[in-house]
């Protein structure tokens, strides 16, 4: 690649804001940004984990990779976090909404919570105030310093999901009676299909102010799933396979970097085509 051309995928220096930081792909989009010099901060609820994760980061790219506790779904945690970004690297130039609840149920007993009819409220609004109202807040608290800056880049993480209703078929399982087969929760259809319309409002909201604002919506990984719903997930896929934990690298690299300079309210789809058919 010639030397202009891989300037526009550096980062150096870049302060980088990844909510659900301390999870397995927010880990991976941290080390992602971390490897083209940007300076990574894991926002994560649970601090340990965040902690551990931005250490592996630091130890591992030489980048001065932190991690904050913070409840996203609380406006004065989110704004204390903000502050916090601030004082400690006085700007703030990328925001990943990475964080989000992805409810499973035990299946024992007389009913499958997992099923609409018996979706628990409570689950349902936790899984909104994790998925979307903490997108919401964090690109507030986050993108309002962006755009008073000039400069800066939003990347909301949502799935091959927000664009297909769920294939309830490869979760079935055999033998087990119809009102008992555990289902992909409506919360996570909805919350994924919602951040590609706060995507596209806040590209137009902020356009005039230099900050972007973008999708990126993945396929399944691959993290020793059973063989059946491997199997079930992998006939839906023109590729022919899950997704690798690192497979996303690039692409998120892609959507904070410069080398994606005139695109906003964008959908970026990498799901091995599974959305083709």
């Amino acid at each position: 690649m010639p030397a202009e051309l891989s300037e526009l995928f550096r980062l150096d220096g870049r302060v980088a804001v990844i909510t659900g930081g301390g999870g397995m792909l927010g880990e991976q989009h941290a080390a992602a940004l971390a490897a083209a010099g940007a300076i990574p901060v894991l926002l994560d609820v649970a601090e340990e984990r965040a902690r551990a994760a931005a250490l592996r980061i630091a130890g591992r790219f030489g980048v001065d990779a932190s991690a904050l506790a913070a409840d996203i779904t609380s406006e004065a945690s989110v704004r204390d976090a903000a502050r916090a970004v601030a004082e400690r690297y006085g700007r703030v130039d990328i925001l990943i909404n990475n964080a989000a609840n992805d409810p499973k149920f035990d299946e024992g007993g007389e009913v499958a919570y997992s099923r609409l009819e018996h979706f628990p409220l409570g689950q349902w609004e936790a899984d909104l105030a994790v998925g979307l109202t903490g997108a919401f807040l964090c690109s507030r608290a986050f993108g309002s310093a962006m755009a008073e800056a000039g400069r800066g880049t939003i990347v909301n993480v949502a799935s091959d999901l927000a664009l297909i209703g769920p294939d309830q078929r490869i979760y079935r399982q055999a033998g087990t009676p119809e009102h008992l087969q555990p289902t992909k929760p409506v919360s996570y259809a909805v919350v994924k299909a919602a951040l590609l319309g706060l995507t596209r409002y806040l590209a137009t909201y902020w356009a005039s102010s230099g900050v972007r604002a973008n999708a990126i919506s993945p396929g399944g990984v691959f993290t020793d799933q059973s063989d059946v719903f491997v199997r079930n997930l992998t006939n839906l896929i023109p590729l022919g396979r899950m997704a690798a934990v690192d497979e996303y690298h690039g692409a998120m690299l892609f959507l904070c970097s410069d080398a994606s300079a005139y695109m906003t309210g964008s959908n970026l789809v990498v799901d091995g085509g599974r959305t083709c058919w």
